[in-house]
């Protein structure tokens, strides 16, 4: 493959951009190297440890066709229009309303591109799996883990992606105390619907390393557990009655406000109502 950069054009262009598009990112497939491509290829290689130039030589195209690549392995875990028409009719929600919560959540994507479920750290929440496994928060506080463990919500110290497993391991690893690895691993959300581990025990797991093991496996894992937390919670009938709000506060907290999620879903379910 050629090196390219921003304003190249030919063939090698086009398979990038389908590339690009293959592994998650919004661009317009054509033979050009627009603006689009350009500010796709630096997060790649942001994301990637790569020099930060915008310009595919080697390394880039390597990690990007292994990336595609990987990303094709792991199709056969992802799910399919059936799955979601099946789980609409099992619990009479309009589809439209189950594709907006998965979208929203995940962006309709539940694993990574290496193959493991897409996780959000939450440090408050380990604050209070920490307390709740009758352990002392203010014991592990230090600089090291200063992004991994606080008291109150804060977007600030998310990373997004493989970043956040980082996160993860670095909270599990704080000690060798069990509570401390059972609280780590309490506190993210996982796979498509970002359901929190600390859950396990409602979504019918006897532990929460089953429950992560289980959001390894596949989506329709993802979507059974997004089921059964909502009808453990009532949530359906918000889904039904497409109350946003309703739905967003129980689902996502009271700072559902704060991140919009009403709105969000509200705009993905008339994208997908409109199909």
């Amino acid at each position: 493959m050629k090196t390219l950069r921003y304003k190249s054009s030919g063939s090698d262009v086009h398979v990038l951009e389908e590339i690009l598009v293959a592994i998650g990112y919004d661009v317009f497939v054509s033979t050009f190297f627009g603006k689009d491509t350009h500010n796709a290829v630096m997060d790649f290689q942001k994301k990637n440890n790569l020099v930060i130039d915008g310009i595919v030589g080697p390394k880039s195209w390597s990690l990007l066709i292994a990336a595609q690549e990987s990303l094709t392995k792991f199709n056969d875990k992802y799910l399919s229009e059936q799955d979601l028409i099946d789980f609409a009719e099992k619990f009479d929600i309009e589809l439209a309303a189950v594709k907006a919560v998965n979208e929203v959540e995940s962006s309709g994507k539940g694993f990574l591109i290496d193959g493991r479920p897409r996780i959000l750290f939450e440090g408050h929440i380990f604050w209070r799996e920490l307390k709740g496994n009758g352990l002392i928060p203010e014991d592990f506080l230090t600089d090291r883990v200063k992004n991994v463990l606080y008291k109150k919500w804060t977007r600030s110290f998310y990373e997004g992606g493989g970043k956040e497993y980082d996160r993860l391991e670095k909270a599990a690893g704080m000690s060798d105390i069990k509570g401390v690895h059972d609280a780590a691993y309490a506190s993210a959300s996982y796979g498509a619907f970002q359901i929190m581990g600390f859950n396990y025990k409602i979504l019918g797991y006897p532990s929460v390393d089953s429950y992560v093991a289980d959001m390894y496996t596949h989506e329709r894992a993802h979507l059974n557990a997004f089921g059964i937390f909502c009808k453990v919670n009532n949530l359906i009938q918000h889904l039904k009655s497409k109350d946003w709000a309703a739905f967003a506060k129980g689902y996502n907290g009271p700072a559902f406000k704060e991140n919009k999620y009403d709105t969000k879903l509200k705009k993905a379910y008339d994208k997908y109502k409109a199909l």
